[in-house]
Protein backbone atom coordinates (compact mmCIF):
# COMPACT_ATOMS: atom_id res chain seq x y z
CA UNK A 1 0.00 0.00 0.00
CA UNK A 2 1.57 3.36 -0.92
CA UNK A 3 2.23 5.95 1.53
CA UNK A 4 -0.17 8.86 0.95
CA UNK A 5 1.33 11.78 -1.02
CA UNK A 6 -1.04 14.83 0.81
CA UNK A 7 -1.36 15.56 4.02
CA UNK A 8 -4.79 15.20 5.09
CA UNK A 9 -4.73 19.21 5.56
CA UNK A 10 -4.06 19.82 1.96
CA UNK A 11 -7.86 19.90 1.25
CA UNK A 12 -9.06 22.64 3.56
CA UNK A 13 -5.57 24.42 3.29
CA UNK A 14 -6.42 24.58 -0.95
CA UNK A 15 -10.14 25.70 0.17
CA UNK A 16 -9.13 28.39 2.42
CA UNK A 17 -6.43 29.59 -0.46
CA UNK A 18 -9.36 30.05 -3.17
CA UNK A 19 -11.34 31.80 -0.45
CA UNK A 20 -8.48 33.92 0.05
CA UNK A 21 -7.74 34.87 -3.48
CA UNK A 22 -11.82 35.19 -4.39
CA UNK A 23 -11.53 37.82 -1.54
CA UNK A 24 -9.03 39.36 -2.30
CA UNK A 25 -9.55 40.04 -5.97
CA UNK A 26 -12.79 41.57 -4.69
CA UNK A 27 -11.41 44.03 -1.95
CA UNK A 28 -8.07 45.07 -4.05
CA UNK A 29 -10.45 47.18 -6.86
CA UNK A 30 -12.61 48.54 -3.93
CA UNK A 31 -9.63 49.81 -2.24
CA UNK A 32 -8.25 51.00 -5.42
CA UNK A 33 -11.12 52.67 -6.28
CA UNK A 34 -11.73 54.12 -2.69
CA UNK A 35 -8.17 55.57 -2.80
CA UNK A 36 -8.19 57.08 -5.94
CA UNK A 37 -11.40 59.08 -4.96
CA UNK A 38 -9.74 60.32 -1.85
CA UNK A 39 -8.46 63.85 -1.12
CA UNK A 40 -5.29 62.30 -0.42
CA UNK A 41 -4.55 60.67 -3.98
CA UNK A 42 -6.14 63.96 -5.67
CA UNK A 43 -4.33 66.88 -3.18
CA UNK A 44 -7.51 68.40 -3.23
CA UNK A 45 -6.87 71.85 -0.85
CA UNK A 46 -3.68 70.45 -0.56
CA UNK A 47 -1.60 74.02 -1.11
CA UNK A 48 1.07 73.46 -3.55
CA UNK A 49 4.89 74.69 -3.19
CA UNK A 50 5.57 77.13 -5.39
CA UNK A 51 8.76 79.53 -6.82
CA UNK A 52 6.87 82.64 -4.98
CA UNK A 53 4.50 82.80 -2.35
CA UNK A 54 1.95 83.74 -4.81
CA UNK A 55 -1.89 84.91 -2.70
CA UNK A 56 -4.58 85.26 -4.64
CA UNK A 57 -6.10 86.28 -1.66
CA UNK A 58 -4.01 89.07 -1.69
CA UNK A 59 -4.52 90.22 -5.06
CA UNK A 60 -7.89 89.37 -5.93
CA UNK A 61 -10.00 89.62 -2.81
CA UNK A 62 -7.04 92.50 -1.39
CA UNK A 63 -6.56 94.19 -4.86
CA UNK A 64 -9.86 93.94 -6.72
CA UNK A 65 -7.65 92.42 -9.02
CA UNK A 66 -9.80 90.68 -12.14
CA UNK A 67 -9.09 87.23 -13.01
CA UNK A 68 -8.19 88.28 -17.02
CA UNK A 69 -5.76 90.90 -16.03
CA UNK A 70 -3.16 87.86 -15.32
CA UNK A 71 -5.04 84.85 -17.16
CA UNK A 72 -5.08 86.85 -20.23
CA UNK A 73 -6.14 84.31 -22.74
CA UNK A 74 -8.89 82.59 -20.58
CA UNK A 75 -12.08 83.90 -22.86
CA UNK A 76 -10.81 83.29 -26.30
CA UNK A 77 -8.10 79.80 -25.73
CA UNK A 78 -8.19 76.60 -24.07
CA UNK A 79 -5.49 77.91 -21.74
CA UNK A 80 -6.26 79.99 -18.93
CA UNK A 81 -2.60 81.45 -19.52
CA UNK A 82 0.09 81.93 -16.95
CA UNK A 83 1.12 85.66 -16.54
CA UNK A 84 4.86 86.19 -17.57
CA UNK A 85 7.60 88.41 -15.61
CA UNK A 86 6.47 91.27 -17.36
CA UNK A 87 2.87 91.27 -16.02
CA UNK A 88 4.44 90.95 -12.50
CA UNK A 89 6.76 93.62 -13.44
CA UNK A 90 4.21 96.22 -14.29
CA UNK A 91 3.12 96.64 -10.62
CA UNK A 92 5.98 94.88 -8.53
CA UNK A 93 9.03 97.58 -10.15
CA UNK A 94 7.54 99.67 -7.37
CA UNK A 95 5.42 97.57 -5.18
CA UNK A 96 7.61 95.54 -2.56
CA UNK A 97 10.60 96.10 -4.65
CA UNK A 98 14.18 95.06 -3.43
CA UNK A 99 12.21 93.01 -0.95
CA UNK A 100 12.77 88.51 -0.39
CA UNK A 101 9.31 87.90 -1.32
CA UNK A 102 9.47 89.18 -5.26
CA UNK A 103 13.48 88.43 -5.70
CA UNK A 104 12.79 85.41 -7.69
CA UNK A 105 10.68 87.86 -9.49
CA UNK A 106 13.36 90.31 -10.10
CA UNK A 107 15.93 87.61 -10.90
CA UNK A 108 13.59 86.41 -13.20
CA UNK A 109 13.53 89.52 -15.21
CA UNK A 110 17.11 90.37 -14.39
CA UNK A 111 18.11 87.26 -16.58
CA UNK A 112 15.13 86.86 -18.57
CA UNK A 113 14.23 83.56 -17.74
CA UNK A 114 10.67 82.83 -17.35
CA UNK A 115 9.26 81.45 -13.84
CA UNK A 116 8.69 77.46 -13.36
CA UNK A 117 5.45 77.37 -11.59
CA UNK A 118 4.11 74.17 -10.40
CA UNK A 119 0.55 73.35 -11.89
CA UNK A 120 -2.39 72.96 -9.41
CA UNK A 121 -4.92 71.97 -11.67
CA UNK A 122 -2.61 69.48 -13.51
CA UNK A 123 -4.87 67.25 -16.16
CA UNK A 124 -3.54 64.27 -17.71
CA UNK A 125 -2.07 64.99 -21.26
CA UNK A 126 -5.17 62.26 -22.77
CA UNK A 127 -7.90 65.38 -21.16
CA UNK A 128 -8.59 68.35 -23.62
CA UNK A 129 -10.27 71.05 -21.62
CA UNK A 130 -11.18 73.76 -23.63
CA UNK A 131 -11.47 77.71 -21.02
CA UNK A 132 -13.16 79.73 -23.62
CA UNK A 133 -15.92 77.73 -24.10
CA UNK A 134 -16.51 77.15 -20.40
CA UNK A 135 -16.41 80.91 -20.38
CA UNK A 136 -18.76 81.91 -22.90
CA UNK A 137 -21.05 79.34 -21.81
CA UNK A 138 -21.85 80.82 -18.42
CA UNK A 139 -19.46 78.63 -16.22
CA UNK A 140 -17.93 80.64 -13.39
CA UNK A 141 -14.36 80.38 -12.77
CA UNK A 142 -14.69 79.13 -8.98
CA UNK A 143 -17.17 76.37 -9.87
CA UNK A 144 -13.93 74.63 -11.24
CA UNK A 145 -10.94 76.20 -9.16
CA UNK A 146 -13.28 77.04 -5.89
CA UNK A 147 -13.16 80.31 -3.98
CA UNK A 148 -9.55 81.12 -5.19
CA UNK A 149 -10.25 84.74 -4.17
CA UNK A 150 -9.46 83.23 -0.49
CA UNK A 151 -6.43 81.49 -1.33
CA UNK A 152 -3.31 82.83 0.15
CA UNK A 153 -1.48 79.78 -1.70
CA UNK A 154 -3.10 78.27 -4.73
CA UNK A 155 -4.70 74.64 -4.03
CA UNK A 156 -6.56 72.38 -6.32
CA UNK A 157 -10.43 72.63 -4.79
CA UNK A 158 -12.14 69.82 -6.81
CA UNK A 159 -11.27 66.15 -7.49
CA UNK A 160 -11.21 67.00 -11.77
CA UNK A 161 -11.88 63.48 -12.24
CA UNK A 162 -14.40 62.40 -15.18
CA UNK A 163 -17.40 61.75 -13.22
CA UNK A 164 -17.25 64.95 -11.44
CA UNK A 165 -16.74 66.73 -14.67
CA UNK A 166 -19.94 64.74 -16.03
CA UNK A 167 -21.59 65.75 -13.13
CA UNK A 168 -21.83 69.42 -14.56
CA UNK A 169 -21.88 68.64 -18.02
CA UNK A 170 -25.02 66.27 -17.57
CA UNK A 171 -26.73 68.84 -15.74
CA UNK A 172 -25.33 72.11 -16.68
CA UNK A 173 -28.49 73.65 -15.61
CA UNK A 174 -27.31 73.23 -11.74
CA UNK A 175 -23.87 75.37 -12.21
CA UNK A 176 -24.82 78.29 -15.23
CA UNK A 177 -24.58 81.61 -14.32
CA UNK A 178 -24.96 84.96 -16.25
CA UNK A 179 -21.73 85.52 -18.85
CA UNK A 180 -21.52 88.77 -17.13
CA UNK A 181 -20.95 87.07 -13.65
CA UNK A 182 -18.55 84.54 -14.89
CA UNK A 183 -15.65 86.68 -12.86
CA UNK A 184 -17.55 87.60 -10.45
CA UNK A 185 -16.31 85.60 -7.27
CA UNK A 186 -18.21 86.66 -5.18
CA UNK A 187 -21.50 85.05 -7.02
CA UNK A 188 -24.17 83.45 -5.08
CA UNK A 189 -26.58 81.47 -7.25
CA UNK A 190 -29.86 82.35 -6.77
CA UNK A 191 -33.11 80.54 -5.24
CA UNK A 192 -34.28 79.67 -8.13
CA UNK A 193 -31.10 78.59 -9.85
CA UNK A 194 -32.69 75.08 -11.93
CA UNK A 195 -35.08 77.89 -14.00
CA UNK A 196 -32.21 80.11 -14.37
CA UNK A 197 -29.91 77.48 -15.77
CA UNK A 198 -32.24 75.89 -17.93
CA UNK A 199 -32.80 79.15 -19.54
CA UNK A 200 -29.20 80.10 -20.10
CA UNK A 201 -28.86 76.29 -21.48
CA UNK A 202 -31.06 77.39 -24.07
CA UNK A 203 -29.49 80.76 -24.86
CA UNK A 204 -26.29 80.07 -24.50
CA UNK A 205 -26.80 76.81 -26.84
CA UNK A 206 -25.36 74.42 -24.45
CA UNK A 207 -25.82 71.08 -26.49
CA UNK A 208 -25.93 67.77 -23.52
CA UNK A 209 -25.38 65.10 -25.66
CA UNK A 210 -21.78 66.67 -27.16
CA UNK A 211 -20.75 68.01 -24.12
CA UNK A 212 -21.00 64.07 -22.77
CA UNK A 213 -19.38 62.35 -25.91
CA UNK A 214 -16.08 61.03 -25.32
CA UNK A 215 -14.30 62.80 -27.93
CA UNK A 216 -15.12 66.05 -26.00
CA UNK A 217 -12.51 65.53 -23.97
CA UNK A 218 -10.39 62.82 -24.68
CA UNK A 219 -8.67 63.81 -28.15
Amino acid sequence: MSAQVFHPSTNSLARTSLLVGALLAAIIPALLAVYIRSDFYSRVRDPLSQPIPFSHERHVAGNGMDCRYCHTSVENAAFAGIPATETCMTCHSQVLAGTTLIQNIQTSWDTDKPIVWTRVNDLPDYVFINHSIHISKGVGCDTCHGPVNQMRLTWREHPLQMEWCLDCHRHPEKFLRPREEVFNMNYQAPADQLALGERLVKEYNVNTSQITSCSTCHR
